[in-house]
């Protein structure tokens, strides 16, 4: 079976040859991409513990590209292709805070163009949450292209910023102040308890 790692190990060995005239600049974004999703991976591997695999596939082919990694219990990055590291799912499972209990879904794609851009990601488990949408839009800093307070996305980040950041979105990160569901947020200033008693309702249905 041809990983995404071996067939970067293959294409290293074919450096010395001439590429055709032909390759597009598209082609090219797209390897320098993966080159980085390697390394990114094998990151979250060596710095978010309790490491698992669920792949369904032998870990001799899977390699360390393609293993789970937790997040101190409540982060779970799966990837269901070994092949296409460019896309890959987040289960955020808090452990504390007004979201506890729930697990939460997210949709993760990195572009051709990354790290120059940030990767795309959508929450497809429906939440009443001040800075992520019912219909899964999300408000995270760093995944803003452009950002006025220096803040957003920089090629200096790396797919660990962003399991973190989304980790973040239920505990440190979790702003009222400045909503994207101005709804929710509202919601929250007027009558905290039944703001958790929304929640807690939407776990029940959604999040489970």
């Amino acid at each position: 079976m041809l990983t995404l790692a071996s067939k970067l190990k293959r294409d290293d060995g074919l450096k010395g040859s001439r590429p055709p005239a032909a390759a597009s600049d598209s082609t090219r974004r797209v390897s320098v991409r993966d080159r980085l999703l390697v390394k990114e991976v094998a990151e979250l591997e060596a710095n978010l513990p309790y490491l698992l695999t669920t792949l369904g596939l032998p870990l001799r082919h899977t390699q360390t590209v393609c293993r789970l990694a937790q997040q101190a219990g409540t982060c779970k990055v799966h990837f269901p292709d070994p092949n296409k590291l460019h896309c890959f799912q987040l289960t955020v499972t808090p452990d504390e805070g007004y979201y506890q209990g729930g697990k939460f879904q997210f949709e993760t794609e990195v572009p051709d163009a990354y790290n120059m851009v940030p990767p795309k990601v959508k929450c497809l488990t429906r939440i009443w949450h001040p800075n992520i949408t019912e219909t899964g839009e999300i408000c995270l800093s760093l995944l803003r292209e452009h950002s006025i307070d220096g803040t957003g996305w920089a090629p200096t980040r790396t797919l660990k910023d962003v399991v973190w950041g989304l980790n973040s979105l239920f505990t440190d990160l979790l702003n009222f102040d400045d909503p994207l569901n101005i709804e929710a947020a509202e919601h929250h200033l007027r009558d905290k308890e039944d703001f958790r008693n929304k929640v807690e309702d939407y776990i029940k249905h959604y999040a489970r």
